[in-house]
Parts: C-alpha cells; sequence; structure tokens
C-alpha cells in the first residue's frame, strides 16, 4: 500500500514541530536535532520536516511503498512520467537506508518514490536530484552525494552498499 511523502525544508525546527503536532493532533514518530516525522494514518502519509541545507518550503512530495516489489511495480509508470528517472539503492538519507526513483514534473517539483530498508544513525545526505525543484534536468555533480547515479537506471556506487 502507498503512502503519501511530503517533506518540508524549515528554519525553524521546534517551532516547526510545534506547529504540526498540533494540526495533526500527535507528536512526531522520528525526533532528531534536524529532523521530525510523522507517520499518520489519517490521511496516511509520511511528512517530514527538516533544516538541512535546502530552500525553505516544499522539498519534494512521494510515494513510500511498503515492498521492493512495490518499488519496482511502479518504474514503468514513472519513466513513462519522465525518462529521466534517476535511481538510487541504498540511499543513506532521513535517518534510513532507502532505494529509490526520482522524477520531476514538468514545473521542476521532485517526486521520491521509495522503499525504506532500515533505519541509520545518521541523517545522510540530500539528493540533490532535480535540485528539489529547483531544475527540470537531473543533476550531476562530481560533489554530489555519491550514490546519485551518473545515468538513469545504472546501479548505486560501492560506497552505499555498506
Amino acid at each position: 500500500m502507498k503512502r503519501l511523502h511530503v517533506h518540508i525544508s524549515v528554519n525553524d525546527l521546534a517551532a516547526s514541530i510545534r506547529f504540526y503536532q498540533t494540526l495533526f493532533g500527535a507528536q512526531p514518530a522520528v525526533t532528531k536535532p534536524d529532523y521530525a516525522k510523522w507517520m499518520l494514518e489519517d490521511p496516511r502519509v509520511n511528512f517530514a520536516i527538516s533544516t538541512h541545507r535546502q530552500p525553505v518550503g516544499v522539498n519534494h512530495l512521494g510515494f513510500q511503498v511498503d515492498t521492493d516489489e512495490e518499488l519496482r511495480g511502479m518504474r514503468a509508470q514513472l519513466e513513462a512520467a519522465d525518462a529521466r528517472m534517476v535511481e538510487e539503492n541504498e540511499q543513506p538519507c532521513c535517518y534510513a537506508r532507502s532505494d529509490k526513483y526520482w522524477v520531476t514534473d514538468p514545473s521542476g517539483i521532485a517526486w521520491e518514490t521509495f522503499h525504506t530498508l532500515g533505519g541509520i544513525p545518521v541523517y545522510g545526505e540530500d539528493t540533490p536530484v532535480f535540485n528539489h525543484g529547483a531544475s527540470i534536468v537531473p543533476v550531476e555533480s562530481p560533489a554530489a552525494a555519491c550514490c546519485v547515479p551518473a545515468q538513469r537506471s545504472e546501479p548505486a556506487a560501492s560506497c552505499c552498499a555498506k
């Protein structure tokens, strides 16, 4: 089953946590010094906020899926929506390691479709794919996180297979 994912970059994490926990009527499921996440059931959404190096506002949208099979099953649909789809495997980000696909809509909004493999003790690296809405062209920078593939559908770099 899919869960809508929304990630918002914020300036003041504490004030944003207070606002969203009041808005949602629920405490965050995950709270870190730079990140918070709510796993809401009504509506079914993974809502995250962070203070990580991105412009304030909507960072990206997406779908979280429950299984690897469900993720792989969405591949053709995502590639049909954006032929420049980027695949990442075992990407460390947001205190989790995930397999994911990234596409961008015509206005430049990044969409992440992912399956979480497990938690990790650090935030990891923001994926620079599409600059989170600042570009409709995939980012291919040597300074980017090690796991961003140089071409779509390429397997993850060896540094991510930890």
